[in-house]
């Protein structure tokens, strides 16, 4: 049942910061005429151009990828973690086991869901002036390519251009950054429960906001490859018609072409997220939870 009630308040949490996640797509894509201008020059901009809806462009599928993403994160996690404890007993039951099936749980559930999350990226990049649709349709205001319709037609472009491999452009930064992310997130949530008295460790409230801060710990840590996926996913370094076969040759790019401080670029949204994601996150668990008359 806290599945349930779980994955509704995490839907909740997302749509309501979703705006500040397609303007991190928009600073970390470097889309032109957002990337100086700040996040709320940004806000103004995009609703400016495409109303307040801009501001939830893409969001419904990502809600849609977390459904299944969370399903394999789970079922993976606990099939992987009693394998391995029985293949590989040495290991133990501590920090170490917890640790590998979590990243190979997260590998395989961005594996099998990295096409939407490939779609919503390719879709939220693209910023369009409603209010001056030509002859051939809408166009997107920054690159100049006619824009996407919507999910469909992201899917149809993508298999058009590249086949089955174009849905897994940037896989390399983010299957590459998983184990990494997950120990900087472990012993990040271990150190912050430290400072929690006892008496409150079982708190939902703190629980929540320890997992949350570990969570933003590691993205910074992890944040450069992030970009660098980003990046790769609308394929703004192609556009010059330079090739790179892998994630040190995108990031060297990166940094040679647009300087070392794009690989932080957003990064600032993720801090702006943690209060209200935990605040909407929490209070709608209880809410849905009281609702449907759960047990506390």
């Amino acid at each position: 049942m806290e599945l349930i009630t779980g994955g509704a308040s995490s839907c909740f949490a997302k749509t309501t910061v979703a705006p500040l996640e397609r303007i991190k797509i928009l600073l970390q894509t470097r889309a032109e005429g957002f990337h100086s201008i700040g996040v709320y020059g940004s806000l103004k901009k995009l609703v400016k151009h495409e109303g307040v809806g801009g501001l939830y462009k893409a969001n419904g599928v990502y809600i849609l990828r977390m459904v299944p993403h969370s399903a394999f994160h789970y079922i993976t996690y606990e099939q992987c973690r009693g394998l391995l404890h029985y293949k590989c007993p040495s290991i133990g039951t501590g920090p170490l086991l917890d640790i590998l099936a979590a990243s190979t749980a997260g590998g395989t559930a961005f594996l099998c869901t990295y096409p939407l999350d490939l779609a919503r990226t390719k879709y939220a990049y693209q910023v369009v002036d409603r209010s001056q649709s030509g002859n051939d349709g809408l166009r997107c205001i920054h690159s100049g390519h006619p824009a996407h319709q919507g999910i469909k037609d992201v899917f149809r472009t993508v298999y058009r251009g590249g086949g089955m491999r174009g849905f897994y452009q940037g896989l390399g930064p983010t299957l590459g950054g998983i184990l990494p992310y997950n120990v900087v997130k472990f012993y990040a949530h271990e150190e912050l429960k430290r400072w929690v008295p006892k008496e409150h460790q079982s708190s939902i409230a703190l629980n929540l906001s320890c997992g949350a801060l570990a969570g933003v710990i590691g993205q910074t840590v992890m944040y450069p490859l992030d970009v660098v996926r980003r990046q790769m996913q609308v394929d703004i370094l192609h556009q010059n018609g330079a090739r790179y076969n892998n994630t040190i040759e995108v990031l060297t790019a990166i940094i040679r072409n647009q300087g070392w401080r794009q690989l932080y670029a957003g990064l600032c949204i993720n801090y702006m997220k943690v209060v209200p994601s935990v605040a909407i996150g929490l209070t709608s668990f209880e809410v849905i939870k009281s609702r449907l008359n759960f047990p506390p």
